[in-house]
């Protein structure tokens, strides 16, 4: 059984998803405040994890990067608040996805199964993204008619980006992640890499696309085909 983790100090809202996403069949984990949210986190599996960002003590936002450091599951932040720049700051914090209240249950639902969809894509070391398919392994990249050769740090930006698709990073998160927290060069370092993936793999856009996001970074989108 999925096990959803609920995470917001209004118990109407916690009794509320609960009702609902059990009788879709997944299995919903309270808690009331961020700090319990950790310990049911470290308690056993939890397979996504929906938080209120307006929490005491432990909020929703640093919740968002506790759980992004620690564990590779799907996030949805919870919003009373409509404002951009809150937005900004949960995607910034590692959030696939957020939604503000009130809400409809059905449509943090659907929200839900599109999250494990992007998330199903993707395997310990093989990624797919349609034609192409990435091994992490091996640092190898197929079309399913050849091998595509990219320079190293090409194939991990590509490789970061295509694990969490829909997934917003900033520049600041794929300096960390793929040349590691010792670099002390120029960020836009990553602009640079960005760009040349896209020369590269400009006859894929059928298969992936990378979007960038103004003022904060980049995501990688999967088309529907």
């Amino acid at each position: 059984m999925i096990n959803l983790l609920v995470a917001d100090d209004d118990s109407h809202i916690r009794a509320l998803l609960k009702h609902f996403m059990t009788v879709e069949g997944y299995r919903v984990i309270e808690a009331k405040d961020g700090l319990e949210a950790v310990l049911k986190l470290k308690e056993g599996r939890i397979d996504l994890a929906i938080l209120d960002v307006m929490m005491p003590g432990i909020d929703g936002f640093a919740l968002c990067e506790f759980i992004r450091q620690n564990y590779d599951i799907p996030i949805i932040l919870l919003t009373a608040r409509e404002q951009l720049s809150d937005k900004e700051q949960g995607y910034l914090r590692g959030t696939d996805d957020y939604m503000t209240k009130p809400f409809e249950a059905e449509e943090l639902l659907f929200r839900i199964k599109a999250l494990f969809r992007r998330y199903s894509l993707v395997s310990s070391d093989i990624i797919n993204l349609n034609r192409i398919v990435i091994n992490r392994k091996n640092h190898e990249i197929s079309d399913g008619d050849s091998m595509l050769l990219l320079p190293l740090k090409e194939f991990e930006l590509l490789a970061q980006l295509a694990q969490y698709p829909g997934r917003l990073f900033s520049r600041e998160d794929l300096i960390r992640l793929v040349w590691g927290v010792g670099y002390d060069g120029d960020d836009r370092t990553v602009d640079v890499h960005i760009k040349r993936l896209r020369q590269r793999f400009v006859d894929y856009q059928e298969d992936f696309v990378i979007h960038t996001v103004r003022g904060i970074g980049y995501k990688l989108e999967v088309p529907v085909r």
